[in-house]
């Protein structure tokens, strides 16, 4: 009989996980409970809210911009795991959950101000170059990274495939130096997986369109590689 021993460890979504992308839904094919009369009474209240921001703040608000962070604010407010996305949140978050893009394969963090390598993906232009986790990334084609959000410098980062980048690299104990990159088409391997004796060690990093092709892929592997007793 053979005995196999499954470990697996990785990202877990709460049963309140939702994120909300509404672009041009049309009226009426959301279902929605009937409102009561104290609903348009608070409505009422944000319309009047809503306009005395638009008239009386101290510098001219872009209605859209009011309107976002009020739906941002009502979803945050339901629990840690609802927001808003907008279009462009959304778009990124259907690269991600492809599983694929073009990019240098690095995964990174902000830090100080900086963008910070956590990691980089193993045979991508960003490995063969020679970047370490802990690197810092202070400039994307000779800009300052400084002043921008991390969304802001993955998308300088991101670009047509075949296309290089410039990016100045600062690393403890040595002076701070500029590599070239070409683009590529990333592959995210979510599914990550050793065996050892007769256990086999699965982790899932984060969840894409690939990742149940993934776990099956390490399941069989084990099944076929951990002897039978």
């Amino acid at each position: 009989m053979r005995r196999l021993t499954y470990l697996l460890t990785g990202a877990v979504f709460g049963g309140g996980l939702v994120a909300f992308a509404l672009q041009g839904i049309p009226v009426g094919t959301i279902s929605a409970v009937a409102a009561s009369s104290e609903t348009y009474r608070q409505l009422n209240l944000f319309g009047d809210v809503f306009e005395k921001i638009r008239t009386d703040y101290v510098e001219k608000p872009e209605d859209a911009k009011l309107i976002e962070s009020a739906i941002s604010g009502m979803l945050s407010g339901l629990d840690p795991h609802s927001s808003y996305m907008d279009p462009k949140s959304f778009k990124d978050m259907q690269v991600q959950t492809k599983g694929e893009f073009g990019g240098l394969g690095i995964e990174v963090t902000q830090e100080d101000g900086f963008v910070k390598v956590v990691t980089p993906i193993d045979d991508t232009p960003a490995s063969r170059a020679g970047l370490l986790a802990g690197d810092f990334i202070v400039e994307i084609d000779g800009d300052s990274v400084q002043g921008l959000t991390l969304n802001q410098a993955v998308d300088r980062m991101r670009g047509p495939v075949n296309s290089s980048v410039k990016l100045r690299i600062s690393r403890k104990g040595t002076d701070s130096f500029e590599v070239s990159l070409k683009r590529e088409i990333i592959k995210i391997s979510s599914v990550k997986s050793r065996i050892e004796n007769d256990v086999s060690y699965i982790r899932i990093t984060q969840f894409t369109e690939k990742t149940s092709d993934g776990l099956k892929n390490a399941i069989d592997q084990a099944t076929k590689n951990i002897p039978a007793d």
